[in-house]
């Protein structure tokens, strides 16, 4: 159904029903929060539409002529049906903001998410937040099936029918365990670390896509060496740190382990191993409600 240019919108008809109600143009403007001007201005432009005078102005207000009556008749039930329509809106915006599913890759959910969760839950404390964990390709998947309104991961390509918007930085490096012979090093070389076999993380996780991809750009003819695969960061850890292999994981993950000793990490000269970590959602779309604002603070420099 295409309705005819010269139906008035429903600002200028909810006006007219001010006026007549109140009598007087001044205050049904002042009801809109409008200026007198402004409303004289939309009350004119819906005589222009409907072809008839539908106000009469005297010295006590402004009164309906006879067509003025009848539109204002047929208004009334316009109106409350763009009430009842904007109170299903709201319905409907409640019930969205009232869960927020989020899923997030491993590194990005267990050391940047809970400091989001802290501002989202001052934004939206009545919001029911959960979260789900997995490699950058099963957040993917989740953003996809519908199963998250919002994802985070750390791979350097996203599928075709995702949108991915960068909201933070970070680095990899290669940790092994104190008693490893490169622990003693303050540097190794990307040649070196290209020949020696390496603990990984799954395939899928966005880690090892961005290693794997940072090693190929700058020696075309590697290929991966795998002494183990684990599909957890903090048993990659353990493996470390038990003397198994070098691994190489996000400086976010392995920040406390450094600290206290716990693992060491040479510097990779000739490897560039900075990414980006993205927020993503569906093409076409934009983050609403809750997701929206966790999308923001997600982009806050910590």
């Amino acid at each position: 159904m295409t309705l005819s240019p010269r139906v008035p919108d429903l600002a200028a008809l909810d006006l007219l029903l001010s006026v007549i109600e109140l009598g007087s143009l001044g205050r049904a403007a002042k009801a809109h929060a409008i200026s007198q001007p402004s409303a004289s201005s939309r009350i004119r432009y819906l005589e222009q539409l409907v072809g008839v005078p539908v106000l009469e102005r005297t010295t006590l207000g402004s009164r309906p002529t006879a067509a003025g009556s009848l539109i204002a008749e047929w208004a009334r039930d316009v109106v409350d049906a763009a009430a009842r329509l904007d109170a299903g809106i709201d319905t409907l915006r409640a019930q969205r903001d009232s869960r927020l599913r989020v899923a997030a890759s491993q590194t990005i959910a267990e050391y940047l998410f809970p400091k989001w969760l802290m501002g989202l839950r001052a934004r939206v404390p009545d919001t029911s937040i959960s979260l789900e964990s997995g490699n950058s390709a099963e957040v993917a998947r989740a953003v996809l099936d519908g199963r998250a309104a919002i994802g985070f991961v750390e791979s350097p390509q996203v599928p075709r029918d995702l949108e991915s918007h960068i909201v933070a930085r970070d680095r990899l490096v290669v940790v092994v365990s104190p008693e490893h012979r490169w622990a003693r090093r303050p540097e190794i070389s990307a040649a070196e670390l290209a020949q020696t076999p390496l603990i990984y993380r799954e395939s899928g996780s966005g880690t090892r896509i961005s290693f794997e991809r940072a090693m190929t750009r700058d020696l075309p003819d590697w290929r991966p060496n795998v002494v183990l695969e684990l599909s957890s960061t903090t048993a990659i850890k353990t493996a470390v740190a038990n003397g198994i292999g070098p691994a190489v994981l996000s400086s976010l993950a392995v920040a406390t382990e450094l600290g206290e000793g716990l693992l060491v990490s040479p510097h990779v000269t000739g490897l560039d191993l900075d990414r980006a970590l993205r927020a993503v959602w569906p093409k076409g779309q934009r983050p609403t409600g809750p997701a929206r604002d966790l999308y923001a603070i997600a982009r806050r420099p910590l």
